[in-house]
C-alpha cells in the first residue's frame, strides 16, 4: 500500500527582506550543521554492525530531514520575489501590512501578513495564503471582515493598517 498523497497547493512566491535573510541564515547553518552530522555518522559507521547501531540510525534520519529541508530551500529561494516596497495606497492593506483587528467581543489583536514561508504563530505573522489574510487583502480602514473558522463565522473589524 502507498502513501500517495496529493501534490501540495502551489504556495505564494513573496517574502520580506526579513523573512528573506532568515531564510539564507537558515541554508547556510544547516550547510555548517550538515558537516558535524556526516562526521558522527562517518565515526558510528566506523563502529561496526550498522543494523543494531542507535547512534548510526539516529545520524541516517538526521543527515536525511537536514538534505531534505536543504533541498527545499535551494528550490524555493530562487523562485521566491523579495517585496520591500511599501505600496501606494497606505490606507488599505496588502503583503507585508500590519493589521490591527477587533473582533465582536471587543478583544483586540494585530496580525503582520508575510509569506508563506516565514509565518509564525507566536510573532502573529500569518500567511498571505491563509484564509484571515485573503480575506483582509485590499480592506480599509473601518471595514468589516468576515472570515469562515471551523467553529463558525468570525467578524472582525479593521482599526488600524501599519507597514
Amino acid at each position: 500500500m502507498t502513501r500517495y498523497r496529493p501534490p501540495a497547493a502551489a504556495k505564494s512566491p513573496y517574502v520580506t527582506p526579513q523573512g528573506m535573510r532568515a531564510l539564507l541564515t537558515e541554508q547556510k547553518a544547516l550547510w555548517l550543521k550538515r558537516r558535524e552530522v556526516v562526521a558522527a555518522l562517518s565515526a558510528a559507521a566506523a563502529e561496526g554492525d550498522r543494523s543494531e547501531n542507535a547512534e548510526y540510525i539516529y545520524r541516517k534520519k538526521e543527515l536525511r530531514e537536514i538534505d531534505r529541508r536543504i533541498r527545499y530551500l535551494q528550490k524555493r529561494l530562487p523562485d521566491l520575489n523579495v517585496v520591500s516596497q511599501k505600496p501606494a495606497s497606505l490606507g488599505q492593506v496588502f503583503f507585508g501590512a500590519t493589521v490591527t483587528l477587533e473582533d465582536e467581543n471587543q478583544a483586540v489583536i494585530s496580525y503582520r501578513i508575510v509569506g508563506p514561508d516565514e509565518f509564525d504563530h507566536a510573532e502573529h505573522y500569518i500567511s498571505v495564503d491563509s484564509p484571515l489574510a485573503r480575506s483582509l487583502l485590499k480592506r480599509e480602514l473601518g471595514d468589516e471582515v468576515v472570515v469562515e473558522v471551523p467553529n463558525g463565522r468570525m467578524v472582525y473589524c479593521i482599526v488600524d493598517i501599519a507597514y
